[in-house]
């Protein structure tokens, strides 16, 4: 697969989720701004797929759900526009927000590759019951891109609360 033609320095990727913890971003921006390169924020929407992977032609995707519609994804890119900003709101690091389509993993190491990234960020799973048993059902991204990537994978950790530091 070639890689896009990227003029420049050789961006950073980064996974996003709408309610993902904030040491994700925080941890992206600072490490983008230091090494003075682009930030290429990637959310990946499992609910489609890829049904054909060419890139030198558009991406198809179809919907796992067909209510789903575009105002659906319209919606999802603005609600994660505004918190991206939010965190880079004072930087002074590019960014760009990038909807894909797929496993998570698999669609944040395509893009990777395709942009010849440098490294992708992502971060730890989220605690509960239902984001284990996804773990358990899907698989980790985190422990996936770090066992199948050829680039640098850093994995940013949720810093614990405070009460929540207390009970344990």
């Amino acid at each position: 697969m070639a890689a896009e033609n990227i003029s420049g320095p050789i961006p950073l990727v980064v996974g996003v989720l709408p309610d993902q913890h904030v040491e994700v971003l925080q941890t992206a921006r600072t490490l983008a701004e230091r090494l003075g390169v682009p930030l290429v924020c990637a959310y990946v929407d499992e609910a489609s797929y890829l049904v054909e992977w060419d890139p030198s032609r558009e991406t198809h995707r179809m919907s796992l759900h067909p209510e789903k519609e575009d105002a659906d994804v319209e919606a999802v890119r603005g609600d994660l526009g505004r918190v991206i900003g939010e965190a880079m709101d004072g930087g002074t690091a590019d960014w760009t927000l990038r909807l894909l389509a797929g496993d998570p993993a698999r669609a944040l190491g395509r893009l990777a590759a395709d942009i010849n990234a440098s490294m992708i960020i992502v971060g730890t799973p989220e605690p509960g019951l239902g984001h284990r048993i996804s773990e358990a059902l899907n698989g980790s991204v985190a422990a996936w891109l770090s066992h199948h990537q050829r680039r640098p994978v850093l994995i940013v950790p949720q810093k614990k609360r405070p009460e929540a530091a207390h009970r344990n």
